[in-house]
């Protein structure tokens, strides 16, 4: 293979029908463009048609593949793993929406046509998320080092009992309730989790954390949104009668005894996100709630 040909490694939900079936025209279309098309093997072998992409068994810390660009076909979820796999390499990713409101994945599978065709032409714009860096520590013993691109969250591991945990800003105490867990956010994962259970949404541009809680027993429980240089914490407080589990991302978990402590800061490495759509993200945010705007007038202009 030359130095200078263009690669763009697809992932995609082989689950779905969708996905399998638009994998397999971006394969066709991007190879016709004269870009290189890389698939991970396992994928590969699910997905018919895809002869034309060369095969890769991972993309570890130790393997460049010189790629410009991760194509994810799947929905938000499928994105999260993808960013999983280019975890190691500052790698673009652009995600095609086959899911459901698809924050992360902006593209819809109508436009694979100008998608590709943008992407030959260079034509599109990378901009970077803040990510959480998460750690978990029982006394002085540290259990566990991890991260997200939208949340951690702390939940309670017995369905029948709620959890009590100490929350903590900046080495300060804030207060301790009794919840089904709490959820410690991005701006990118404002519209994800942390919106369902009740916090505000931000905008990617802003760079800030968020502590929500969930379902809590709390005069005070109120969303926090904070410093991006603050360090976020979650105790589980020794009294409480079960334990609890930290999911990021919904994707890796952690088991959380009585004592242990969650802290949460800004990530060291952001994740890179490749859009074509340059619109506000207020457009954005109408178009995927379906958000009613019958009446408005805008601005007065002036003149």
């Amino acid at each position: 293979m030359s130095g200078t040909t263009r690669r763009v490694l697809l992932l995609t939900h082989t689950g779905r029908p969708a996905a399998r079936t638009a994998t397999a025209d971006l394969v066709r279309r991007l190879a016709d463009a004269g870009l290189e098309p890389v698939m991970l093997a396992q994928e590969a072998d699910e997905v018919p048609g895809t002869e034309q992409a060369t095969r890769v068994d991972g993309l570890g810390p130790d393997v460049d593949l010189g790629l410009e660009l991760v194509v994810v076909l799947g929905g938000d979820g499928t994105v999260l793993r993808a960013a999983e796999v280019v975890r190691e390499h500052p790698v673009p990713l652009l995600g095609v929406n086959l899911g459901h409101v698809g924050f992360l994945a902006e593209i819809e599978p109508d436009d694979l046509y100008d998608t590709v065709r943008r992407v030959a032409a260079g034509d599109y714009m990378v901009e970077e998320r803040m990510t959480l860096d998460v750690t978990v520590r029982l006394g002085e013993r540290l259990l566990a080092e991890t991260w997200a691109v939208n949340e951690a969250s702390v939940e309670k591991a017995n369905r029948e009992r709620m959890i009590e945990v100490a929350t903590e800003v900046d080495g300060r105490p804030v207060s301790t309730f009794g919840a089904d867990g709490v959820v410690m956010a991005s701006p990118t994962g404002s519209t994800a989790y942390a919106f369902s259970a009740g916090g505000p949404v931000v905008w990617p541009e802003v760079e800030a954390l968020l502590m929500v809680p969930i379902s809590a027993h709390a005069l005070f429980a109120r969303p926090l949104v904070v410093a991006p240089s603050s360090v976020l914490a979650v105790e589980v407080v020794n009294r409480s009668p079960v334990g609890g589990v930290l999911w990021c991302d919904g994707r890796r978990t952690v088991e959380l005894p009585p004592g242990a402590r969650i802290e949460v800061r800004r990530g060291s490495r952001p994740i890179r996100l490749a859009r074509l759509v340059t619109g506000p993200f207020t457009d954005r945010l109408v178009a995927k709630f379906q958000l009613p705007v019958t009446g408005w007038r805008g601005p007065v202009q002036e003149g």
